[in-house]
């Protein structure tokens, strides 16, 4: 779809009232804009805001709304409508509090303030340059500035652990740009040389809060400044004290978007890229594997770019794919033999090369990894090949790429499909351990029975109490893990971090592995006491490690340890979604008795008198403390 179409359908919705009604088409419209498209997604931010929320999840009850509030030093109301157009874009829906003129530090520093009694999921402070300049003095020298802004970093600081204490969402901080005017107003290079360092090295320390704090993420202006954008529009800093340009804010707008996407399980796994046009130049079938352009000329040049960028992708934890029309032994050639290749067939999870509809493949594959196809994001350099997918599986996140390598890197990174707060082990090891399911599964195929293949897998089994050098991992879980997850309660590290500090919870911690190998830790069970019940506030399971007898193991190894402690009963409960409902039974298989089920929410009682085993194919090992 081209811009001009999307902007015309956006303005029939907005025209005709129904935005609301047709929420989930916005997303549609708005998925192929790309950044430099501001004029579309400012319009499009304007009308959206305007829009009731409630009124929106009246027409949608399923919708993901965040509650954001807003807070820093100077006016931040021309935020609201770039947020919810980037919120929109992901199928999220805005619901901004937006605090009073430079009120950050009462914001903050009050637990009884408007801000915390909104229980927002997202705070978003803003730093801006004017909370600088606004204290130096006049004439001032390079070390004026730096004392004042290590005071304001102090003072950052101070609210960052206020707000951490808390426990509650996720705080955003970010660099302050400085302005060309301020340098200038020095008129020697060597005292704008200290300027420079002295505001660098405060960023530094804003920056390293999130090392500080679990809760925190700073957004680097810096990155957002290099495409060219302003940092200031002076007559809005003097006359509207918005110190901060529309544009920034924009860019700055979509990069919570991404967050927020990561907050709310939508984070993307898996990365297909076709071949021909993509990841080299020329066709594989009509060239020959000697005239594909890789890495010599200019355009080979962009190719290799191109192969890097993936390259680092998989190195941390996207699991990157070859979905291309050809055939599978030149492709597998190229990628092994090739000297000017920069990726190779070991860095893909899987290579699928045969002259099958892409949608299909794509399908399949999803199919093979046990995701769901919303987990892929797919790039092609064909109009057909991207329209096809994106009219068959609209769950599908599309790259536009075209006949211009060089702009390859630039459109696969815009959207940050594959952003997270923080990376962990697991998602190093996660192509890996992929690529050794995908042996699993052709091992389970010489088998008759799946009981004859459980036995032979040797499945093991570790049950822990998770400790804080799991807290990543476990929030991790909750985010990203969407078919066993049996609340769909999403988890932020400190969040974690409270429950393992809080002597009437239980944190335990899965890690299984078997004949081909360790699978990491791979699932977790929260729970809380109250009296003699322990409720069972989730149940996370990754979907690797499905059915193999893990989920009942871990779940016999808590009612054990439930009963022993004293427990008269444990209590779960299930809450629906889009993608959950195939442990919807879950409890009422292993055990439990119905209480209440209304068709979304339903709770569950074990009275912990007939216990099942663990399965006998399983080797448990249980570390409760």
């Amino acid at each position: 779809m081209t811009t001009t179409t999307a902007a015309e359908q956006l303005l029939r919705l907005h025209r005709t009232g129904r935005l609301a009604s047709d929420y989930p088409l916005v997303r549609d419209l708005l998925a192929d804009v790309p950044p430099e498209s501001r004029d579309l997604l400012r319009r499009a931010g304007a009308w959206l805001s305007r829009l009731n929320p409630d009124e929106v999840l009246r027409a949608h009850p399923d919708t993901s709304a965040l509650t954001v509030a807003i807070t820093g030093h100077g006016t931040l109301a021309a935020l609201i409508a770039p947020l919810t157009v980037e919120f929109a874009r992901h199928g999220l829906l805005l619901r901004p509090v937006l605090s009073d003129f430079d009120s950050y530090v009462v914001d903050l520093s009050d637990s009884d303030s408007d801000l915390y009694s909104a229980r927002p999921e997202i705070v978003l402070c803003l730093l801006d340059p004017a909370l600088i300049f606004d204290e130096v003095p006049t004439p001032w020298r390079p070390e004026d500035v730096r004392a004042v802004f290590e005071a304001k970093v102090a003072l950052v600081a101070g609210l960052a652990a206020r707000f951490a204490e808390r426990g509650a969402g996720t705080l955003v901080l970010n660099t302050i740009p400085l302005p060309r005017t301020r340098t200038a107003a020095l008129v020697d290079h060597r005292s704008r040389a200290e300027l420079g360092a002295a505001w660098r090295e405060a960023n530094a320390r804003l920056l390293r809060l999130t090392a500080a704090h679990r809760n925190v993420v700073v957004v680097d202006t810096d990155s957002l400044l290099a495409d060219g954008i302003p940092a200031g529009d002076a007559r809005l800093s003097v006359y509207a004290k918005a110190h901060l340009s529309t544009e920034l804010l924009a860019g700055y707008a979509r990069e919570i978007g991404h967050l927020a996407r990561n907050l709310t399980g939508r984070a993307k796994k898996v990365l297909a890229v076709d071949l021909d046009g993509t990841v080299w130049g020329g066709v594989l079938g009509d060239d020959g594997p000697e005239g594909i352009e890789v890495a010599d000329g200019y355009r080979g040049e962009a190719f290799r770019a191109f192969q890097r960028t993936v390259r680092q992708l998989a190195a941390q934890g996207v699991l990157v794919a070859a979905v291309s029309k050809n055939d599978i032994e030149p492709v597998r050639t190229v990628l092994r033999e090739h000297p000017g290749m920069t990726l190779r067939e070991d860095d893909f999870v899987r290579v699928v090369a045969n002259w099958r509809p892409k949608h299909e493949n794509l399908v399949e594959l999803a199919e093979d990894l046990n995701v769901g196809v919303d987990s892929v994001v797919f790039a092609d350099d064909s109009p057909y090949e991207r329209g096809l997918v994106r009219r068959e599986l609209p769950a599908v996140a599309v790259i536009t790429l075209d006949d211009e390598p060089a702009w390859h890197v630039d459109r696969l990174l815009a959207d940050g499909w594959f952003d997270t707060v923080e990376l962990t082990a697991e998602d190093r090891d996660r192509p890996t351990k992929y690529r050794d399911e995908l042996v699993r599964k052709d091992f389970l195929n010489s088998f008759d029975s799946i009981q004859d293949y459980l036995s032979e897998l040797g499945v093991a089994v570790r049950v822990f109490a998770a400790g804080e050098q799991d807290v990543n991992r476990v929030a991790q879980l909750s985010l990203r893990t969407n078919q066993f997850n049996l609340t769909t309660r999403r988890l932020q590290p400190a969040d974690v971090q409270a429950l393992i500090r809080d002597p009437d919870a239980l944190v335990l911690a899965l890690r299984t592995a078997d004949r081909f190998g360790d699978n990491g830790l791979v699932g977790a069970i929260l729970a809380h006491r109250e009296a003699d019940v322990l409720h069972i506030d989730n149940f996370l399971l990754s979907c690797r490690v499905f059915a193999r007898g893990v989920e009942q193991t871990a779940l016999s190894v808590l009612l054990r340890h439930a009963r022993d402690t004293g427990a008269g009963s444990v209590v779960g409960a299930y809450r629906s979604s889009a993608k959950n409902s195939k442990v919807r039974e879950f409890y009422p298989r292993n055990g439990f008795s119905t209480v209440t089920d209304d068709g979304a929410e339903a709770v569950f009682r074990h009275d912990l008198v007939d216990i099942a085993a663990p399965p006998e194919h399983v080797t448990l090992t249980e570390e409760l403390g």
